[in-house]
């Protein structure tokens, strides 16, 4: 396991406040108060704990199958819907959405390798990720990735404790299928767009982990 890069800022705040607190707890309350110092501290090194949790990258067997659209995030899929696409298909798609809890990895991953046709990042609102007008009110990013056989759109949408969407792409890269796209703190959800006909190998509840689960085969 390693830790993201976009953690590295929010894992030292969460250590220097830790530190903070023990000195201030120390300082006044041992020993006549021991019970309340270790009140304190617990909760302390579980918010600790759980900062560097986040930011996890777990060392995975990834999925590599140039036939195969691979899960570009972990989480639970809420939603396998046939839906119009309004931003740059512009016509029916199949969309499916992962909704990522702060407890999941929020590395984003390419389903298949390609290039970025298409990137835009969106200012919006912080609705809950599983409102219905989360994928077109609040914060959030489109990529479009196509080859010679296939294009996908991904949507990157920020939730309530989201409040900061990465994406590290550009029109025009090149990119192998699993590679990193982007990042989203702390809690948020990914939609994907596939063609009409594409056949799903999930159904709504499964658990995915990006870069491991299958989501669909290409037609």
């Amino acid at each position: 396991m390693s830790i993201h890069r976009e953690g590295y800022r929010y894992i030292i705040i969460a250590s220097v406040l830790w530190a903070i607190i023990w000195w201030v707890s120390y300082t006044f309350l041992l020993p006549d108060l021991s019970w309340l110092f270790w009140l304190i501290q617990v909760p302390c090194f579980l918010l600790w704990f759980w900062v560097i949790w986040f930011f996890r990258i777990p060392a995975r067997d990834y999925t590599y199958n140039d036939s195969k659209y691979v899960a570009p995030a972990d989480g639970k899929v809420v939603v396998i819907e046939e839906t119009f696409e309004p931003e740059y298909f512009k016509d029916k798609r199949l969309q499916v959405s992962i909704f990522m809890s702060p407890l999941n990895v929020h590395v984003n991953r390419t389903p298949i390798t390609g290039i970025i046709k298409y990137m835009k990042y969106h200012p919006g609102k912080y609705l809950v990720a599983w409102h219905p007008k989360s994928s077109t009110e609040n914060e959030r990013t489109t990529v479009v990735v196509g080859n010679n056989r296939t294009e996908i759109l991904m949507r990157q949408i920020a939730g309530a404790l989201a409040r900061r969407i990465c994406y590290y792409v550009k029109e025009n890269q090149p990119m192998k299928q699993n590679e990193e796209f982007g990042f989203i703190r702390f809690g948020s959800r990914v939609d994907i767009y596939f063609p009409l006909g594409t056949k799903i190998d999930v159904k709504i509840g499964d658990m995915v982990q990006g870069g491991v689960t299958v989501l669909g085969s290409i037609s």
